[in-house]
């Protein structure tokens, strides 16, 4: 993978975890560890904040797409997101759910995870240099040949 491929990888990354931690944690409860995200908040709107948050999640989909992830990352994906949207609709233990689920951070991971394996595939080596050794040989048995009639 080239250099320039692997730049833009690595800035798909960074704008999602910006993404994820602002729509998923970006929220601290206080005297807890707990975070919540504006997603979370927004959700709290009865179905317009569900409908809200999918769309939002789909920004992941989208990157994840112009990233070229796989068919099977992709609908591990939309799995999240409709995971999400669903359990996001249960009055009152929807908004509770939406909090912890954090479905845009899964999918960012999942991108990484994909992305990661991509940059971690190394390009095949060059064939043995066959021809150069053969010509080194050559040319050293030679040097060798002519060393010993001088000597």
């Amino acid at each position: 993978m080239d250099k320039l491929t692997e730049a833009k990888q690595r800035a798909t990354l960074e704008r999602l975890d910006k993404f994820s931690r602002f729509t998923d944690s970006s929220i601290g409860i206080p005297f807890t560890k707990f975070q919540i995200g504006a997603e979370a908040v927004i959700g709290l709107i009865p179905v317009v904040g569900d409908v809200a948050g999918l769309l939002l999640s789909g920004y992941v989909l989208v990157e994840a797409q112009r990233a070229g992830a796989s068919k099977d990352v992709k609908l591990r994906m939309l799995r999240n997101m409709g995971i999400d949207f669903l359990g996001g609709l249960l009055p009152v233990v929807g908004d509770a759910f939406d909090a912890i689920y954090k479905a845009n951070t899964r999918n960012t991971q999942l991108l990484r995870t994909y992305l990661e394996e991509q940059l971690a595939v190394e390009p095949p080596q060059p064939p043995f240099p066959w021809m150069t050794l053969i010509w080194l040989s050559a040319l050293f048995a030679i040097v060798t040949g002519g060393l010993s009639l001088v000597l």
